[in-house]
């Protein structure tokens, strides 16, 4: 910490001893200021924090604090740093360091990403023909990240005739992008720098126009789409489309054929696409206008345009439209509704429609060929992940999937849809790692309405099923989002000393269908924390955890999950990892300045409509802390954070620190350089993990090796 922030911090840390060179004796304690926090509807809330919140975080006073708590967590951590350094040493032993992405080819050209050995960023390539060819370099991320704290390339485009490349880079993990241009014939850096964008690009055919998505600088929300011609003044690009209603998203692509430039536009219960020629793009054409509680995503492919909608369907449908479509009226429909089959997604090839699916809580992909025969993939485990893989060219017989479980690493495998054949193109390597030595399990549990909620469950084979165990629940419930169990290599860590690990599937995510998600949020969001703590207490009776060896993580959304079921039910988990967590609903929902607020309205509820600020206010973690015994809890945050503001869990810990009666050490660690991902590099963000895996396991009595291991 520098002098001068000490010197600010001491005006208001009062029990915190702030010098770096000596360990903090107590945790830093935070000035209240009174603040009110308004309704449009008359409520009011007092909000001693608020002051927290700078949008440009350049508040002295602020960031004095945030340093302060990482003082502490430096202080409380120093005893477990050996333990640490072992975590990260066994998460990054498992890592082939010199390792390359499955290569695919478009237009010529097969692609790849692969990294080089104690480097923590991709190299971003191709080969002309062949992968005997010579490589051609077309980003190394190493280099363009040296000397920054934070480096992200988002979206890589190439142009249709194979010769410029378009990316988009952050540096400040805000997600808030800007497009450059490199010419991969001479290398050359074009001087246009597309700034304040998403990381969403699309060429036209003339390789000279982009297309691509300008965020608002305040909000973050995607509200313009431009066009922009190589060479060309960046202030001169022409806007193409403006979204006026602020509760929706966009995003622009390419359909499957090439032939045409979409605009996707969608919020949480509706959507809309336009489409125009790729080769000549001119006024954009509306396939299909915007309803509430309709929701469609297109593509194009074999003379006509293919549709997933929920249209009468809740579970989604797949209709058909001609190429001309401009309505819902010239859809028909293709593959029926089915209320035990939740439709994701599917894929168009020239031979035959692949459909990725979900039933019972497990992913399937079903293949559908020309003569209207069908037939699933095959998976060989209780629980697993299932799911298209790269495909970019539709002329081919070969399908490839991903697949995964959580004693599976990640395979790719190649699918030849006409013979049945299959190839095994690769297999994540985990060094160290033997699976025949980990068991994993899908079990169901009965929540407290009857619900069966389904769990996957991953344990070090001779595991004793005896109530003596420690437990790490993992969940994020919110936005249908699924969590489907795939190999996680740094929870074998946690494996070999003992633990077990589940993925509790609660509602609000999508893994049971649509009703699933329904059934998770708005005025029915209190069925989400119900959930994950009824499969802690059915988990707990069955005899996989001692319920007092209990830990529970989620972040973000997952991080809401977090602080309701520590006020709902602290008694049940000894410790509780908050990643970026979603903390202040009520008033981060009432300030539509806030990044994405606005988008949010149909998953949580506005509050300024009374009903759902008193259903909100009723399970907002930072409104519901009171004065009692809390349990052991992490919570990480990043400075630049543009999903979750840093200031909602710094405002959380502050107050939870003065009404926690109990002894158990609370922790907040923020990452001054990062945003909602954490830091970047493949390596730097296990050395977070290793932290607080370091604390989670001291905190439950398991830092040694597994019996007999």
């Amino acid at each position: 910490m520098k002098p001068t922030s000490l010197l600010l911090a001491a005006t208001f840390l009062m029990t915190a001893s702030l010098d770096a060179s000596a360990a903090p004796a107590t945790p830093p304690d935070a000035a209240r200021k009174p603040h009110t926090v308004k309704a449009p509807h008359g409520a009011e809330r007092g909000d001693e924090y608020y002051w927290l919140r700078d949008d440009k975080r350049e508040d002295k006073a602020m960031l004095a604090y945030l340093e302060a708590e990482n003082a502490y967590v430096d202080a409380v951590m120093a005893p477990l740093r050996p333990l640490q350094e072992k975590l990260y040493e066994e998460i990054v032993g498992r890592i082939k360091q010199d390792d390359a992405s499955v290569p695919y080819r478009l237009r010529g050209w097969w692609y790849y990403t692969r990294f080089e050995t104690g480097k923590d960023y991709p190299i971003h390539a191709r080969r002309q023909g062949s992968m005997d060819a010579p490589e051609q370099l077309l980003l190394d991320v190493n280099v363009l990240a040296e000397g920054k704290g934070y480096y992200n390339v988002g979206d890589r485009e190439i142009s249709q005739d194979n010769r410029i490349l378009a990316y988009a880079e952050d540096d400040v993990g805000r997600r808030q992008y800007v497009i450059r241009f490199r010419n991969l014939e001479t290398g050359e850096l074009y001087p246009d720098r597309i700034a304040g964008v998403s990381p969403n690009i699309v060429w036209a055919d003339d390789n000279r126009t982009v297309f691509y998505v300008e965020n608002d600088p305040e909000t973050l929300l995607t509200v313009r789409v431009k066009k922009h011609v190589l060479g060309t003044p960046v202030e001169q690009d022409e806007l193409v489309y403006e979204e006026k209603d602020d509760s929706f998203y966009m995003g622009v692509g390419r359909t499957r054929d090439d032939r045409f430039i979409t605009i996707e536009v969608g919020s949480t219960v509706s959507s809309e696409l336009r489409y125009t020629p790729a080769a000549q793009p001119g006024a954009f054409t509306v396939l299909a206008a915007r309803e509430r509680d309709v929701e469609y995503d297109a593509d194009h492919h074999g003379g006509r345009w293919v549709i997933r909608t929920n249209d009468g369907a809740r579970n989604f449908k797949i209709a058909t439209a001609p190429s001309d479509a401009t309505s819902r009226a010239q859809w028909r429909d293709w593959l029926a509704h089915d209320e035990a089959v939740f439709i994701e997604g599917f894929g168009l090839f020239d031979g035959f429609t692949v459909v990725a699916e979900r039933s019972q809580g497990l992913e399937r992909i079903r293949v559908i060929r020309a003569d209207g025969s069908q037939e699933h993939v095959k998976a060989d485990e209780p629980a697993y992940s299932m799911g298209l893989d790269v495909n970019p060219e539709p002329d081919t017989p070969w399908l490839r999937y991903s697949y995964t479980s959580m004693t599976t690493p990640a395979t790719v495998y190649e699918l030849n849809i006409l013979t049945g054949e299959r190839r095994l193109l690769k297999q994540q390597p985990v060094i160290g790692y033997d699976p025949s030595q980990y068991v994993t399990e899908r079990v169901w549990v009965d929540a407290r309405d009857g619900a069966k909620v389904p769990v996957s469950l991953v344990y070090r084979k001779g595991f004793r099923k005896d109530g003596s165990a420690a437990m790490l629940q993992y969940a994020y419930g919110s936005y249908g989002i699924s969590m489907d169990p795939g190999f996680n290599g740094s929870v074998v860590s946690l494996l070999d000393r003992g633990m077990v690990y589940a993925i509790a599937h609660i509602r609000g995510g999508q893994e049971m269908g649509r009703a699933w998600y329904e059934d998770g949020k708005l005025l029915k969001k209190q069925n989400t924390f119900n959930d994950f703590v009824d499969v802690t207490d059915a988990l707990v009776a069955q005899g996989y955890a001692a319920k007092d060896r209990v830990a529970a993580m989620g972040g973000s959304a997952g991080g809401l999950l977090m602080g309701a079921i520590t006020n709902q039910a602290p008694e049940k988990y000894r410790v509780i990892v908050s990643q970026v967590p979603f903390v202040d609903v009520v008033t981060t929902m009432l300030d539509a300045s806030i990044p994405l607020t606005t988008n949010e309205y149909d998953e949580w509820g506005n509050p300024e409509n009374r009903e759902f600020y008193d259903y909100i206010l009723a399970y907002s973690p930072y409104d519901n802390l009171k004065p009692r015994a809390y349990p052991a809890i992490f919570v990480g945050t990043g400075l630049w954070d543009s999903q979750v503001q840093y200031w909602e869990p710094a405002k959380y810990v502050a107050r939870l620190r003065d009404l926690n009666s109990g002894d158990l050490p609370v922790l907040f660690r923020t990452n001054m350089e990062a945003g909602h991902g954490g830091k970047s590099g493949r390596f730097r963000r296990f050395r977070e993990i290793a932290e607080y895996y370091a604390f989670m396991l001291d905190q439950l009595g398991a830092k040694g090796p597994a019996d007999g291991h």
